[in-house]
C-alpha cells in the first residue's frame, strides 16, 4: 500500500463520517423544532390557565431522567444536564413572552 492508497481511504473514511455527523445534526436540529412547537402549545396552556412559565420540579425531573438516559448511551451526564437546562432556559422565555402577549390581548 502507497502513501496515496492510505490517504485516500483516510481521506474516503473522513468523509463519510463527515456525511454521518452532517445526518445527525440535520435530525437534531428538525427533533429540537418538534420539541419547541410542543413547548409553544404548553406555553399557550399555561398562559391560558394563568400557570408560571417554569415548573421547577417537572425540570428536576426532566433532568434525572435525561442524566439516566445519558448514562445509558454512555454519554456524559453532566453535558446532558448542560444541554437541557440551555433548551429549558430557551423555553421558560417563550412561555414568559406567550404570557405577557396573552395578558396584553386581555387587556386590550
Amino acid at each position: 500500500m502507497t502513501t496515496k492508497d492510505i490517504d485516500e481511504s483516510v481521506s474516503t473514511e473522513l468523509n463519510r463520517l463527515r456525511e454521518s455527523i452532517d445526518n445527525i445534526d440535520a435530525a437534531v436540529v428538525h427533533m429540537l423544532a418538534e420539541r419547541f412547537k410542543c413547548t409553544q402549545q404548553v406555553g399557550h396552556l399555561k398562559a391560558a390557565h394563568h400557570l408560571p412559565p417554569a415548573d421547577p420540579a417537572r425540570e428536576a425531573r426532566q433532568i434525572t431522567r435525561l442524566r439516566q438516559l445519558a448514562e445509558s448511551a454512555h454519554l456524559d451526564p453532566a453535558f446532558a444536564e448542560k444541554l437541557l437546562n440551555f433548551i429549558v432556559a430557551e423555553v421558560i422565555r417563550h412561555h414568559e413572552w406567550i404570557a405577557e402577549e396573552s395578558a396584553a390581548d386581555q387587556d386590550a
